[in-house]
């Protein structure tokens, strides 16, 4: 899908709406109330009528197209960009291609990207199996005044955990540290007991959180990035090539992330680059946002527990 057969084929809204009914409702239209299948079209208000229930609703409601004032044409134009855009784009960016530099606001486009980043979520995902890849980077702001051999608290950096199956999809997750214990769940959660083998590099918290499971390293500090073995290669390259274009969109794209945001990134770096041969990319986006819950401004700039507060991070 490129940006010409989007103009083409949702030029109006009513076409748009067409393909959204089509994506949350492929069984037929029911009311979200009573699910009831007795529904009648509103044609001047562009609206549901549930004749069991007596409700009213639209196929924006309880969507992240919730209470949006912008032109469905606008939302399919900003899904396009932005899933196409293989290192992320800025809200700035989004607002200067679709109303240019005199209008819209950034609050707007901000607000937009968000709500499209929030139905990039995976909830059920299979277990990884067969080559899998671990490792952990540390994106943030500088830790000024430390050398490269310092080994300290690594001040202003969040952490950042990669899961890859090699030929199959990668995994990132915002984590408070890199322990074993850290470690150990994400591998739980998302590695198969019977995986062939979990390949990391030297960082000794992975040896216990791997546990029993078959478990390969490469050894970063003596320049080993790969060696083979019984045909198969030992390295983390894949898992580090997904860590690399998640911080080229950092730096190059998004440029500040706050600390609060960056599971969101996150989300939407691991949901591009998992469906990047996929000819659907467009349409699946689409499929999920008709399906995701409400994303509100309020609770999008709500600050964060107390016990979870930390300070906004320039990336």
């Amino acid at each position: 899908m490129t940006l010409l057969d989007v103009q083409n084929l949702f030029n109006t809204d009513d076409k748009c709406r067409e393909v959204l009914v089509k994506l949350r409702w492929p069984a037929g239209v029911e009311c979200p109330r009573c699910h009831g299948k007795k529904i009648s079209w509103i044609k001047a208000n562009k609206q549901f009528d549930c004749s069991e229930c007596e409700y009213h609703f639209s196929v924006l409601a309880g969507t992240v197209f919730n209470d949006s004032h912008l032109p469905l044409t606008t939302w399919f134009t900003a899904v396009l960009l932005i899933v196409e855009a293989k290192k992320g784009m800025s809200a700035l960016q989004l607002k200067r291609t679709i109303w240019g530099t005199n209008k819209g606001s950034y609050k707007t486009a901000w607000y937009l990207c968000h709500r499209i980043r929030a139905a990039m979520n995976e909830v059920d995902r299979p277990m990884l199996d067969g080559t899998v890849e671990m490792d952990e980077t540390y994106v943030g702001g500088k830790s000024r005044g430390y050398g490269h051999s310092w080994r300290g608290e690594r001040h202003a950096k969040q952490v950042v955990i990669g899961i890859r199956q090699r030929g199959g999809d990668v995994r990132f997750f915002h984590a408070e540290d890199a322990r074993k214990g850290t470690l150990a769940k994400y591998i739980q959660e998302n590695i198969s007991t019977d995986v062939d083998v979990i390949i990391t590099d030297e960082l000794p918290a992975y040896k216990s959180a791997v546990g029993d499971m078959k478990h390969e390293t490469v050894n970063h500090n003596a320049k080993e990035y790969a060696r083979y073995e019984n045909g198969a290669c030992i390295s983390t390259n894949t898992v580090e090539s997904a860590f690399s274009l998640l911080k080229r969109g950092i730096i190059g794209s998004w440029h500040k992330i706050s600390a609060k945001h960056l599971p969101a990134y996150l989300q939407e770096m691991e949901f591009r680059f998992n469906r990047r041969n996929r000819s659907d990319l467009f349409i699946d986006t689409l499929r999920h946002m008709i399906t995701a819950p409400t994303l509100t401004f309020d609770n999008l700039t709500a600050k964060p527990p107390a016990e979870q507060t930390s300070e906004a991070v320039p990336f």
